[in-house]
């Protein structure tokens, strides 16, 4: 379907959104909004597929799961975890934290899963709790670890492991990335390119997606106020005092060009998950609907819809 200002639907490219769209940050917050409320709203505003997002915050119980999200006319797209792959004294830990979200995903029916490492400041004061800079034995496991974590993944739930730059994370930069993406094997460990994080860590978005299009295994879309960066730049604001200041902005004011995006994306030779997401924590409960129908209207109006194909995968 086309009009005056839509495009055509983009075969390979699936709309979706996140509970991060709606503010939420941690399994368990008070300034969160209850879960029901998030999978009302987000079902409201016309999206069709979710990422599950912190663990614990929608159910964990496969099942109670399924009711929710199927009661919705919801499907899941992929799950979110954390995890430490330059700390090899937490592997055994990290490695069955994961295993427990794999199987919730999995048992949702989807096939990724995004992988967040950890950030080095303080997600709500801002402190360093560790060094911004991994040491070269640090540097030299990472690789190797993400790949053994995504052979598990893959091999044992049908689950992608899709690593996920970060601001205020040691997998920021371009330079960062890329290091990553080279030390690693393609098979295992591939990228969820967010493209709001990668503006963030002043890299080059369609550098990537046209160096690296096999790793692309799944996009994260969300945009960077371009004045907000500078201040973090030049006041060394963490991600948390960022994002109260408003650093992340509903298309299209911010970074990157969504449209840009899309149009590099369709190009791949991939079915993509785009999911929406504007870090908005903490935020008043009655923000984040506005915003989302805003920016599923913007984003349809690029070619990005949420379609139902069954198990939509890279």
């Amino acid at each position: 379907m086309t009009t005056a200002t839509t495009r055509t639907v983009i075969g390979n490219l699936c709309l979706g959104t996140a509970p991060d769209s709606w503010g939420v940050w941690f399994p368990e917050d008070d300034q969160q909004v209850p879960y029901t409320r998030f999978l009302d709203e987000l079902a409201g505003a016309g999206y069709r597929w979710l990422e599950l997002g912190p663990f614990g915050y929608l159910p964990t119980d496969p099942q109670r799961l399924a009711e929710e999200v199927g009661a919705r006319g919801l499907q899941v797209s992929g799950g979110t975890t954390f995890g430490a792959l330059h700390r090899p004294e937490l592997w055994d830990e990290m490695a069955a934290n994961t295993r427990r979200v794999a199987a919730l995903t999995a048992a949702a029916g989807a096939h990724h899963l995004v992988y967040i490492p950890p950030m080095y400041r303080d997600e709500k004061t801002g402190e360093f709790t560790e060094s911004p800079e991994l040491t070269a034995e640090q540097w030299a496991s990472f690789g190797r670890r993400a790949s053994e974590l995504g052979k598990i993944l893959l091999e044992e739930y049908d689950v992608r492991l899709c690593l996920h730059p970060h601001a205020d994370s040691h997998i920021q930069t371009q330079a960062e990335i890329e290091r990553y993406l080279d030390e690693s094997d393609a098979r295992y460990a591939n990228l969820c390119l967010d493209t709001g994080h990668v503006a963030y860590g002043r890299g080059d978005n369609a550098e990537l997606i046209r160096r690296y299009a096999e790793r692309i295994g799944y996009v994260h879309i969300k945009q960077m106020d371009p004045v907000i960066l500078d201040q973090v730049h030049d006041e060394n604001l963490s991600f948390g005092e960022a994002v109260k200041r408003g650093v992340c902005v509903e298309p299209p004011a911010g970074v990157p060009n969504p449209a840009e995006i899309v149009d590099e994306l369709s190009r791949l030779d991939a079915e993509i998950f785009v999911i929406v997401e504007q870090d908005l924590y903490p935020c008043a409960p009655d923000v984040p609907l506005p915003i989302a129908v805003r920016t599923r209207e913007y984003l349809n109006h690029c070619g990005l819809a949420g379609s139902n194909r069954p198990g939509a995968r890279a």
